[in-house]
Protein backbone atom coordinates (compact mmCIF):
# COMPACT_ATOMS: atom_id res chain seq x y z
CA UNK A 1 0.00 0.00 0.00
CA UNK A 2 3.02 2.45 0.66
CA UNK A 3 4.27 1.71 -2.75
CA UNK A 4 0.73 2.03 -4.45
CA UNK A 5 0.38 5.50 -2.72
CA UNK A 6 3.55 6.81 -2.58
CA UNK A 7 3.40 6.36 -6.68
CA UNK A 8 0.14 7.95 -6.88
CA UNK A 9 1.68 11.31 -5.23
CA UNK A 10 4.63 11.15 -7.41
CA UNK A 11 2.60 10.85 -10.52
CA UNK A 12 0.64 14.04 -9.06
CA UNK A 13 3.67 15.91 -8.36
CA UNK A 14 4.57 14.88 -11.83
CA UNK A 15 1.42 16.30 -13.25
CA UNK A 16 1.23 19.31 -11.32
CA UNK A 17 4.79 20.29 -12.60
CA UNK A 18 4.16 19.82 -16.42
CA UNK A 19 0.55 22.07 -15.80
CA UNK A 20 2.95 24.80 -14.06
CA UNK A 21 5.05 24.61 -16.77
CA UNK A 22 8.12 23.65 -14.91
CA UNK A 23 9.55 21.01 -16.81
CA UNK A 24 10.62 23.61 -19.08
CA UNK A 25 14.13 24.41 -18.26
CA UNK A 26 13.70 27.73 -20.40
CA UNK A 27 10.75 28.59 -17.49
CA UNK A 28 13.33 27.81 -15.06
CA UNK A 29 16.11 29.70 -16.33
CA UNK A 30 14.00 32.59 -16.72
CA UNK A 31 13.09 32.52 -13.36
CA UNK A 32 16.53 32.34 -12.39
CA UNK A 33 17.68 35.07 -14.38
CA UNK A 34 16.87 38.23 -12.49
CA UNK A 35 18.71 40.86 -13.96
CA UNK A 36 17.31 40.11 -17.56
CA UNK A 37 13.81 38.87 -18.82
CA UNK A 38 12.75 37.41 -15.52
CA UNK A 39 9.90 34.94 -15.18
CA UNK A 40 8.58 35.03 -12.11
CA UNK A 41 6.13 31.81 -12.40
CA UNK A 42 8.34 29.20 -10.66
CA UNK A 43 7.77 31.62 -7.60
CA UNK A 44 4.12 31.14 -7.77
CA UNK A 45 4.31 27.90 -8.00
CA UNK A 46 6.80 27.92 -4.85
CA UNK A 47 4.09 30.04 -3.08
CA UNK A 48 1.20 27.50 -3.70
CA UNK A 49 3.28 24.75 -3.07
CA UNK A 50 4.31 26.39 0.44
CA UNK A 51 0.55 27.08 1.29
CA UNK A 52 -0.37 23.22 0.64
CA UNK A 53 2.81 22.02 2.67
CA UNK A 54 2.95 24.30 6.05
CA UNK A 55 -0.85 23.12 7.27
CA UNK A 56 0.26 19.42 6.19
CA UNK A 57 3.45 19.49 7.85
CA UNK A 58 2.00 21.11 10.83
CA UNK A 59 -0.68 18.62 11.47
CA UNK A 60 2.29 16.01 11.19
CA UNK A 61 3.95 17.30 14.20
CA UNK A 62 1.07 16.64 16.01
CA UNK A 63 0.28 12.78 14.28
CA UNK A 64 2.66 9.91 15.58
CA UNK A 65 1.64 7.82 12.65
CA UNK A 66 0.93 8.90 8.95
CA UNK A 67 -3.12 8.10 8.14
CA UNK A 68 -1.67 4.63 6.66
CA UNK A 69 -0.29 3.49 10.23
CA UNK A 70 3.41 4.66 8.71
CA UNK A 71 5.77 6.65 11.58
CA UNK A 72 5.94 9.99 10.63
CA UNK A 73 9.92 11.15 10.72
CA UNK A 74 10.47 14.83 10.53
CA UNK A 75 14.30 16.11 10.98
CA UNK A 76 14.66 17.21 14.62
CA UNK A 77 17.41 19.93 14.16
CA UNK A 78 17.43 23.64 12.92
CA UNK A 79 21.33 23.69 12.62
CA UNK A 80 22.86 25.45 9.33
CA UNK A 81 26.27 23.42 8.51
CA UNK A 82 29.03 23.13 6.05
CA UNK A 83 27.15 19.84 4.60
CA UNK A 84 23.71 21.75 4.34
CA UNK A 85 25.37 25.11 2.56
CA UNK A 86 27.41 23.10 0.59
CA UNK A 87 24.72 20.78 -0.32
CA UNK A 88 22.90 23.71 -1.34
CA UNK A 89 25.25 25.54 -3.10
CA UNK A 90 25.99 22.05 -5.59
CA UNK A 91 22.05 21.89 -5.90
CA UNK A 92 22.19 25.49 -7.13
CA UNK A 93 24.98 25.38 -9.01
CA UNK A 94 23.21 22.37 -11.22
CA UNK A 95 20.30 23.67 -11.08
CA UNK A 96 20.97 27.01 -12.41
CA UNK A 97 23.28 25.15 -15.22
CA UNK A 98 21.05 22.63 -16.50
CA UNK A 99 17.15 24.34 -15.56
CA UNK A 100 16.25 21.26 -14.39
CA UNK A 101 16.08 19.98 -10.82
CA UNK A 102 15.42 16.17 -9.70
CA UNK A 103 11.18 16.50 -9.98
CA UNK A 104 11.32 17.42 -13.24
CA UNK A 105 13.96 15.68 -14.65
CA UNK A 106 12.04 12.64 -14.20
CA UNK A 107 9.05 14.11 -15.78
CA UNK A 108 11.24 14.95 -18.63
CA UNK A 109 12.26 11.33 -18.80
CA UNK A 110 8.68 10.14 -20.50
CA UNK A 111 9.74 13.52 -23.48
CA UNK A 112 12.98 14.68 -23.64
CA UNK A 113 14.76 11.77 -24.67
CA UNK A 114 18.93 11.56 -24.10
CA UNK A 115 19.36 14.79 -22.49
CA UNK A 116 16.55 14.06 -19.69
CA UNK A 117 18.20 10.38 -19.41
CA UNK A 118 21.64 11.94 -19.43
CA UNK A 119 20.51 14.13 -16.67
CA UNK A 120 19.13 11.74 -14.44
CA UNK A 121 21.91 9.11 -15.06
CA UNK A 122 24.31 12.11 -13.86
CA UNK A 123 21.94 12.89 -10.87
CA UNK A 124 22.20 8.99 -9.87
CA UNK A 125 26.05 8.86 -9.91
CA UNK A 126 26.78 12.06 -7.94
CA UNK A 127 24.27 10.71 -5.54
CA UNK A 128 26.28 7.38 -4.81
CA UNK A 129 29.52 9.42 -4.97
CA UNK A 130 28.34 11.80 -2.46
CA UNK A 131 26.78 8.47 -0.24
CA UNK A 132 30.53 6.97 -0.47
CA UNK A 133 31.92 10.37 0.21
CA UNK A 134 29.99 11.05 3.12
CA UNK A 135 29.84 7.13 4.27
CA UNK A 136 32.39 8.11 7.46
CA UNK A 137 30.58 11.06 8.36
CA UNK A 138 27.10 9.61 8.04
CA UNK A 139 25.91 9.80 11.70
CA UNK A 140 28.62 11.65 13.32
CA UNK A 141 26.89 15.14 12.90
CA UNK A 142 22.97 14.56 13.03
CA UNK A 143 20.59 12.29 14.00
CA UNK A 144 19.79 9.94 11.55
CA UNK A 145 15.43 8.93 12.42
CA UNK A 146 14.72 5.28 10.55
CA UNK A 147 10.92 4.07 11.50
CA UNK A 148 10.78 1.50 14.02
Amino acid sequence: MRSLTAGLFGFLFGIGLIVAGMTDPARVLAFLDVAGAWDPTLAFVMIGAIAVAAPAFALARRQPVALLGETISLPDTKRIDARLIGGSALFGLGWGLAGVCPGPALVLLGNDGLSALLFVAALLAGGWIADLALRPWNGLHRKVHRPA
